[in-house]
């Protein structure tokens, strides 16, 4: 269970990644927020879990 967990938030991390540059190269400011939140909000629900995820500072504060 705990790897099939693991890899599913790796999966929403990188989509959720994906989805920040697009909104960033659209200049869509409502989606860049969103995106960084659900980052930073996937980010916190690993560490719960004793998930380490590669990330940046930013990324964990929402500001990536």
């Amino acid at each position: 269970m705990t790897a099939i967990f693991d890899q599913e938030l790796r999966e929403q991390l990188a989509q959720a990644r994906k989805e920040l540059a697009a909104a960033r190269a659209d200049g869509d400011a409502d989606g860049v927020q969103a995106y960084e939140g659900r980052i930073a909000g996937l980010l916190r629900l690993a560490a719960q879990h004793g998930i380490a995820l590669p990330h940046t500072a930013d990324e964990a504060r929402g500001e990536s």
